[in-house]
């Protein structure tokens, strides 16, 4: 018996921990107590993504939801941990961390979804059927409005750089940007950062000058340049930003005019669904002309359906900025980064650039 407690403590002592998730319960429109369950794990906010879930169960009303919010790595070490244990996992992954989307998917951890709009769905923005850009969402400078009186806030990196070089102790501690080392779409933006602009870690050195804050989260960020702690932050997700520059007069919002990159949340349901149905169905929904409006208008994220008509679209956003925008599209070439020495190599060099090395 010893010898047996002892051999469940050690399995039980290698597996895996994670941060608790923040769960909510929609229960099923029909009051059914009993019924299926979608589950999500999503790294979108889960205020943000109400009216997304309202609107897919007033079409399915006797589907109840379990929203998981997660880092997008969470969503990823989880789906990978509860699939090699041989347990169930979530029905959908939503995620902005798009490497992390398609490495799940190339790596065996999704499963082909055969969808209503499948065909239909851009080139780029749909891989094998298995992984679906469902969004639009550029990386923007967002800044505090009182904060720049007499002159314009930064519109390129060239112009980052000269203003954090200009304005000294003004701007010193009250910067911000994500924190590479832990969220996903900041890694993901911070290499493409190094793929299109050669003198990017001048800019790195300049923030680490400026004294910047680092975060894991959108959220953290926005609330402090909305209420004036922070100035600035840099490379922050279009949506949240509009989302927040909606309900706050002070925040502002620049694409940077030298390029702007543009990423986009992938959903895909995981090979270990419980209730793979309920995945498709989901993210049937959040493809059709119905879920992409209320991306677009409830939720502030720009729509990729070609059928839904407005500013906040893929649409209209390239026929307005053209070459401007630089869109990452669905593809294994997204998984360069995470291997493991090029991962540790940059983000060595982030370090050192913020130390000024």
């Amino acid at each position: 018996m010893r010898c047996l407690l002892l051999a469940a403590a050690a399995a039980f002592a290698i597996l895996p921990t994670f941060a608790e998730a923040e769960t909510t319960l929609f229960p099923a429109r029909d009051g059914n107590p009993a019924a299926r369950t979608l589950t999500i794990y999503s790294a979108l906010d889960t205020p943000i993504a109400r009216p997304m879930v309202a609107g897919f169960q007033a079409a399915n009303p006797d589907i109840a939801v379990s929203y998981s919010d997660l880092l997008t790595s969470d969503i990823y070490d989880r789906i990978v941990a509860e699939t090699d244990a041989g347990e169930g996992t979530a029905d959908v992954a939503f995620s902005s961390a798009m490497d992390l989307q398609v490495k799940l998917a190339n790596d065996g951890y999704a499963q082909e979804s055969e969808l209503p709009l499948s065909a239909r769905w851009p080139r780029w923005a749909n891989w094998r059927n298995t992984a679906y850009a469902l969004t639009f969402e550029p990386a923007v400078f967002v800044y505090h409005k009182p904060s720049f009186p007499d002159a314009p806030p930064p519109a390129t990196r060239g112009q980052l750089v000269d203003y954090l070089r200009e304005q000294g102790d003004k701007a010193y501690g009250r910067i911000a940007t994500y924190d590479i080392e832990r969220s996903g779409v900041g890694f993901m933006f911070m290499s493409r950062d190094q793929e299109q602009f050669p003198d990017i870690w001048s800019v790195v050195r300049s923030m680490g000058a400026a004294g910047v804050k680092l975060y894991s989260t959108s959220s953290a960020i926005l609330e402090r340049i909305a209420d004036g702690r922070f100035v600035l932050g840099y490379n922050i997700l279009g949506s949240y930003a509009a989302e927040w520059a909606a309900r706050n007069a002070d925040l502002g919002i620049v694409l940077p005019k030298d390029y702007t990159i543009v990423m986009s949340r992938i959903g895909l349901v995981p090979k270990a669904a419980r209730e793979p149905e309920l995945g498709r169905k989901y993210i049937a929904y959040m493809m059709s002309a119905e879920g992409q409006a209320i991306m677009a208008r409830r939720l502030h994220i720009a729509a990729v359906n070609p059928e839904v008509s407005g500013d906040n679209t893929a649409s209209s956003m390239q026929a307005a900025m053209g070459a401007q925008l630089r869109p990452v599209p669905v593809s294994p070439g997204l998984m360069v980064y995470l291997d493991q020495v090029k991962r540790s190599r940059m983000i060595k060099r982030w370090n050192e650039a913020l130390r000024g090395q």
